[in-house]
C-alpha cells in the first residue's frame, strides 16, 4: 500500500476519560491524482417546486434523526424524516457501529432511555447480545472480565452497552416511525437550507426526481456534521481533543466464519503471546487493530484502522478514507486468517457503506456540555437528558437543552453528535446513545414549538421536560438532584 509507508502512528490507550484503546494511523498523503479544477460555473436562477410542507422537517436519519422524528410524531407534530440512503439509523445500522455504548451509570440504572428503550426491546433476542439487567452494575470480577472482553463492562463495573443485528435495527426503526405517522423520504440529500428573517424554513434537496423544496415551520439537523446549521450561517467549532479518537475516521466492516470465543479465550489467557500476535501486526501493516465482538459468535466486528489528519468535509478526503479503508479491510483478513487462533476460517463479509466520521463540525450553541462540569453533580435547569459518565469519579452527567439551539439561528435545533459541547465532551456524546438522547429532545422540542407558535429557543421548558417524561426519558428529580447526580461520589469513585 504506497501512501502507507511512512505512517505516523498513536496508540490511544483506555484510561478514565476514554473509552476505547487503539491505534490512530496518520498520514496525508493521497492516492488520488491531482485535481485541475479552475475557475466557477454561475448556476442559472429557477423556480423549484415544493414537494411537501410539514410542521417539522428532520435531516439525516441516523440514530438522533429516528429519535427526533419519533419524538416529534409522538408530541402531535406532521414529520417528514430525510435521509440520504435507503435506510434509517445511520452509524448504528449502514455504519456497523453496532456496538451500542454505556446507557447504564456506575449503578446499573439505566439513564439514557425513553427511545433508546422502546427500540432495543423490540428486537429480537436472536438480533442482540449483551448482560441481563441483573447484571448491570456488577463489580463481581469474574462478570467484569467476562463482559469487559464483550464490550460490556468499562473499569470493571458491567454496563448495558450491546451488539446487534444492524439489519434487524434498520427494520425495527422504519417501522416504529411509520406507526407514527412520519414521512419517509430516502434517497434524497438536502443541499441547501431556505433562510428567511434569519430562520430556517425548510431545504433544498437533491433526488432522483431532481431539485425540489421541502417547507417547515421548524427544522431539525441530524446529518452529523451540522450540514444545515452550517450552510444556515450558524456558528459552530471545529477543534479537537488530540489524545481522543473522537476526531478520526474509517470504514467500519466484518468478517464472518470466524470463532470469536477462540479468539477472547486466547487474549485473555495468553497475554504473552497476545503481545507478540499485535507487534507482529504492527511490523506487517504498519498498525494494530483488534477485533470486536459482534451479535453472533462468527462475525467479528472492526472499527478501524482508525485515520485522523483527513476531513469528512472533503470530498477528496473522504474518498481517500474509503480506498484505504477498503485496504484494510484485505489486509486485516489475510493477516488474521494465517496468523489469530479463531480466524482459520475468515472472509470478508461486509464492509460498511457509510464512512465512520466521528466528528466535523459542532454546534455553537446558547449552552454546552463542558468537561468542566463533568465533576460538579449538577441538574442543569434545563435538563433534557442524562448522560453516563466516562469515569467512576465522576457523577452522571446533565445535558441542557441550550446545547440544541443556536446562539442566534431560528427555526432550527440540532440533534447528535454535532450538538454544542467541548471538544473533551464530544468524545462521549457523539456516541449512539447519547445521539438517541438529544435527538428525542430536539424531535419534542421543535414540535411543541410548533405547538406553542414559538421559536425553538421560546420552547417551555418545564412542558419540554413534562414531554420528554411522558416519553420516558429519565431526568433528574429537580428536588433530588445533588443526590441523584452524586451516586459516584457516594459510593466513593
Amino acid at each position: 500500500m504506497a501512501d502507507e509507508q511512512t505512517p505516523k502512528i498513536r496508540e490511544v490507550r483506555q484510561s478514565e476519560d476514554r473509552f476505547l484503546a487503539s491505534d490512530v494511523f496518520e498520514s496525508g498523503r493521497h492516492t488520488l491524482p491531482r485535481r485541475n479544477g479552475t475557475g466557477t460555473y454561475v448556476e442559472p436562477a429557477r423556480e423549484i417546486p415544493v414537494y411537501h410542507k410539514c410542521d417539522v422537517l428532520i435531516v439525516g436519519g441516523g440514530p438522533a434523526g429516528t429519535a427526533a422524528a419519533w419524538a416529534a410524531a409522538q408530541t402531535g407534530a406532521d414529520v417528514v424524516l430525510m435521509e440520504r440512503y435507503n435506510h434509517l439509523g445511520g452509524l448504528s445500522t449502514g455504519g456497523l457501529v453496532i456496538w451500542i455504548d454505556r446507557m447504564t451509570d456506575w449503578t446499573g440504572r439505566q439513564v439514557i432511555q425513553g427511545f433508546a428503550v422502546d427500540v432495543l426491546d423490540r428486537m429480537p433476542a436472536a438480533g442482540l447480545a449483551g448482560p441481563p439487567r441483573a447484571d448491570w452494575g456488577s463489580k463481581d470480577p469474574k462478570k467484569a472480565s467476562y463482559w469487559g472482553q464483550r464490550t460490556a463492562a468499562f473499569h470493571g463495573v458491567v454496563n448495558w452497552s450491546p451488539t446487534l443485528d444492524p439489519e434487524r435495527l434498520k427494520l425495527i426503526s422504519q417501522e416504529m416511525l411509520l406507526e407514527k405517522g412520519v414521512r419517509l423520504v430516502f434517497h434524497s440529500w438536502a443541499a441547501v437550507p431556505i433562510v428567511a428573517d434569519g430562520a430556517v424554513q425548510g431545504v433544498v434537496f437533491e433526488s432522483k426526481a431532481g431539485r425540489q423544496a421541502l417547507m417547515a415551520k421548524v427544522v431539525v439537523d441530524t446529518t452529523g456534521d451540522g450540514d444545515i446549521f452550517a450552510r444556515a450561517g450558524a456558528e459552530f467549532d471545529t477543534d479537537i481533543e488530540e489524545g481522543d479518537v473522537h476526531h478520526s475516521a474509517n470504514t467500519a466492516f466484518m468478517l464472518g466464519g470466524v470463532d470469536m470465543d477462540r479468539w477472547l479465550a486466547f487474549r485473555a489467557n495468553e497475554p504473552e503471546q497476545y503481545a507478540q500476535f499485535a507487534a507482529l501486526g504492527r511490523e506487517r501493516l504498519g498498525f494494530f487493530q483488534p477485533p470486536y465482538v459482534s451479535w453472533r459468535n462468527d462475525i467479528a466486528l472492526f472499527l478501524g484502522p482508525r485515520q485522523s489528519g483527513l476531513s469528512a468535509l472533503d470530498v477528496d478526503d473522504m474518498t481517500e478514507l474509503e480506498i484505504r479503508s477498503h485496504r484494510f479491510m484485505q489486509s486485516h483478513c489475510d493477516f488474521f486468517l494465517a496468523e489469530a487462533p479463531g480466524f482459520e476460517g475468515a472472509y470478508m463479509l461486509e464492509s460498511a457503506p457509510q464512512l465512520g466520521v466521528r466528528h466535523t463540525r459542532r454546534l455553537g450553541g446558547v449552552g454546552k456540555v463542558l468537561r468542566s462540569q463533568w465533576a460538579d453533580g449538577i441538574a442543569l435547569p434545563d435538563e433534557v437528558g442524562v448522560s453516563p459518565s466516562v469515569s467512576l469519579k465522576y457523577p452522571v452527567i446533565s445535558v441542557p437543552y441550550g446545547a440544541l439551539v443556536p446562539r442566534k439561528l431560528d427555526g432550527l435545533l440540532a440533534g447528535g453528535r454535532h450538538i454544542s459541547c467541548d471538544a473533551n465532551s464530544h468524545g462521549f456524546m457523539r456516541e449512539i446513545p447519547q445521539c438517541w438522547l438529544t435527538g428525542q429532545a430536539a424531535g419534542a422540542a421543535a414540535a411543541l414549538a410548533v405547538n406553542a407558535g414559538v421559536q425553538p429557543r421560546g420552547v417551555n421548558i418545564a412542558d419540554l421536560q413534562k414531554e420528554l417524561r411522558r416519553q420516558g426519558v429519565f431526568l433528574n428529580d429537580p428536588a433530588e438532584q445533588n443526590v441523584a447526580l452524586s451516586t459516584a461520589h457516594a459510593t466513593g469513585g
